[in-house]
């Protein structure tokens, strides 16, 4: 018998997937400079950390994580259990980070879950299969959500969805909807006694490196699960039943975090544009707003004053551009009322 998940392509899943697409394509090719880049991916590893284990009631702040991620644990006060859990999850993200296979495999599962429980649950459990029945639990309510198969099914289980994600039919679906199967597919089987949330949150990380969808490894989904941890085991307790509503949700999710990326590149991308272009000159507030405006648009025209200056007369926005142009920040084309203004380049 072979795992065949079931689930419908919805209006919501397209956007969503549209949106990824959209923001992907701008974040890859949105010219940063490198130490830009690295505030980004630093920002987005411990973002995961913390978020990834705060989901599952870690009660470290994001101050203390970034610590933590920085080698300075020793100035961190709270439970050990809490502290260790991040140390793991570090140590989990640099393993995805700079795995080299083309594919999940079961020694890759396990081998995350041993990362990920590290001091945390008896190491003879440690990416070990379970071998007594357990359950899916929300840990703000503590209510059962679901029961997994009995231990006896766990390999069987296991085995078929492994089977499934490397198979030919996975290699048709979006990234992110294999993904968000990956996710899903552990959680529901829950095959460990502990760790199997961080266990397949990074293992849908992992599906979506594998992929081609790394995005520069500037995201973090963890945050987007915990900023409304009920919604996050709503939605995995629906999908237990209803796949595409888990699937809808995932997507969403990452075109959420992927869009809000997409526009701080995009902001940094124009200051760093901006402040080349600018140097060292002295901007008035007004001139500002042009340079601005002519980074996002390209150009100014005589009838865009109004719409950028709604109460400044004419003349005085072309006193500002005649300094601009003075300071060779801004080129001006034509002699006419029809004119045009553009950075200089």
């Amino acid at each position: 018998m072979s795992y065949q998940p079931q689930f419908t392509i919805t209006s919501s899943i397209l956007k969503s997937v549209s949106a990824v697409e959209n923001a992907k394509a701008i974040i890859e090719t949105s010219p940063l400079l490198p130490l830009y880049e690295r505030q980004f991916k630093n920002d987005a590893f411990v973002r995961m950390a913390h978020f990834g284990t705060a989901v599952e009631g870690n009660k470290l702040n994001l101050g203390n994580v970034r610590k933590i991620i920085d080698g300075k644990g020793e100035e961190v006060i709270g439970r050990e259990r809490d502290i260790q859990e991040v140390i793991n999850y570090r140590k989990v993200i640099a393993f995805i980070d700079s795995y080299r296979d083309q594919s999940i495999t079961s020694r890759t599962v396990k081998h995350i879950n041993h990362i990920s429980t590290e001091k945390v649950v008896g190491d003879v459990y440690r990416g070990s299969y379970r071998h007594n029945q357990n359950y899916f639990m929300n840990l703000v309510t503590q209510e059962t959500i679901f029961t997994p198969p009995p231990a006896d099914e766990v390999v069987a289980h296991m085995e078929q969805f492994i089977e499934y994600i490397n198979g030919d039919e996975a290699k048709t679906l979006h990234p992110a909807i294999k993904a968000s199967i990956v996710h899903e597919r552990i959680v529901s089987i829950h095959p460990f006694v502990d760790g199997n949330g961080r266990t397949a949150r990074a293992c849908a990380t992992l599906s979506l490196y594998l992929e081609g969808y790394d995005i520069k490894k500037f995201f973090s989904l963890e945050e987007y699960y915990d900023r409304d941890v009920l919604a996050y085991y709503k939605a995995i307790s629906d999908g237990h039943t209803n796949l595409t509503v888990w699937i809808e949700y995932f997507c969403e999710g990452l075109a959420i975090e992927l869009t809000q990326i997409k526009e701080r590149v995009l902001k940094m991308s124009r200051d760093a544009k901006l402040k080349n272009t600018v140097g060292q000159v002295y901007l008035s507030e007004r001139e500002e707003k042009i340079i601005d405006w002519l980074t996002n648009y390209g150009r100014l025209t005589n009838k865009d004053f109004e719409k950028l200056f709604p109460n400044i007369s004419e003349d005085t926005v072309l006193r500002d551009l005649k300094d601009l142009i003075k300071h060779k920040i801004v080129a001006k084309r034509g002699s006419t009322k029809s004119s045009t203004y553009e950075l200089k380049r």
